[in-house]
């Protein structure tokens, strides 16, 4: 993608700060692969200075939405504007306004940390001492100053993250695109990630926009949009989507039958029930009290349960009635193999 954007970048974060009310718009946007439908008519804003993530499992059709904001692909409807660029209309002006961070590695592991910058900046027009300052900075804030002469093959998978990190901010950029970014990194590392997109949020004011499939990670969001099967099936702030739920949520292993065991507690009890496997999930007040009675109602049917409050997952359900992970994940494998061999046609098209 940065290869494309050629022109001189104003390597100030001045020169980039958002001056829109909504740094991304995604409108009514559809994307059709032959038969399959992988995006239905998705529609949200990213604002100035945002965390935003895009929660889903294999196949929810983030990564088609990740591609069209990045210039990558063109959506068969709808539109998408970044900082007032049209994706499909001005990509190559949008490219120098965004940095964008693939999930596939970008970086050469046969130069040092500072000759991977340095030719990343001379592919934005970057040129002579501010190229020069600008990968010091950029260094400093990744944290491998110290590093920055040493081949990256020698540095972590951690450490090689960071230098991809630091290749799509070189330029200044006001919008980040991440898609995926831990992939491959151990919980250290995940967290260390996160609490510098964070600061780059709070210190330079750059909006972030971030795909996952880790409910953790979807927790550090400002906001979420939450996708299943290219729907966006609920969108808002962590906190305000797990309101949502009432109560506790209560799950009950069933000895025979979950979906009898369900309907009989239906009835008994008059509460809604959702069947996942094996599984009987209900959403309760005073649950611990709620679950002595079930037991007592039907001995023997119950081989285990669990009380939680709720959670993204439990959000995942609610709007979806099944489990965001599930045994069709192979068949999730298959579409994003789909979108891949997609992608690449358009990109060559293009």
């Amino acid at each position: 993608m940065a290869s494309k954007a050629s022109a001189f970048v104003d390597a100030s974060p001045e020169a980039n700060t958002p001056s829109f009310d909504s740094v991304i718009s995604v409108e009514n946007l559809v994307h059709r692969y032959e038969n399959r439908t992988a995006l239905n008519r998705v529609s949200f804003q990213v604002r100035p200075a945002e965390l935003f993530g895009l929660l889903g499992p294999n196949g929810s059709g983030k990564t088609t939405l990740f591609r069209i904001l990045s210039t990558l692909m063109i959506p068969t409807a709808g539109s998408a504007t970044i900082m007032g660029c049209d994706v499909v209309r001005e990509p190559a002006r949008l490219r120098r306004q965004i940095g964008v961070v693939f999930q596939a590695q970008s970086i050469d592991l046969k130069l040092t940390a500072y000759e991977n910058l340095w030719h990343q900046g001379h592919l934005y027009g970057l040129r002579g001492a501010a190229l020069k300052k600008r990968i010091q900075e950029i260094l400093s804030r990744v944290g491998l100053a110290d590093r920055a002469k040493e081949l990256v093959e020698t540095f972590s998978g951690g450490m090689q993250r960071r230098i991809e990190l630091g290749k799509g901010l070189l330029h200044h950029p006001a919008v980040l695109l991440l898609d995926e970014p831990t992939t491959g990194l151990d919980p250290g590392a995940r967290r260390d990630l996160w609490q510098y997109l964070q600061m780059l949020r709070d210190e330079e004011r750059v909006s972030v926009l971030v795909t996952t499939h880790l409910m953790e990670e979807a927790e550090r969001c400002d906001r979420l949009a939450i996708m299943n099967e290219g729907n966006l099936v609920a969108l808002g702030t962590p906190a305000e989507l797990k309101a949502e739920i009432g109560g506790d949520v209560v799950l009950l292993d069933a000895a025979r039958d979950a979906g009898l065991l369900a309907e009989r507690i239906r009835a008994r009890f008059h509460v809604e029930t959702t069947v996942l496997q094996n599984q009987v999930r209900m959403e309760r007040e005073g649950a611990h009290r709620f679950v002595t009675e079930i037991v007592e109602a039907f001995p023997g049917e119950i081989t285990a349960l669990s009380v939680s409050k709720p959670s993204l997952e439990d959000v995942f359900i609610r709007r979806t009635g099944h489990k965001f992970w599930s045994e069709g994940s192979g068949e999730d494998n298959n579409n994003n193999n789909e979108e891949n061999a997609q992608s690449s046609s358009e990109n060559h098209r293009r």
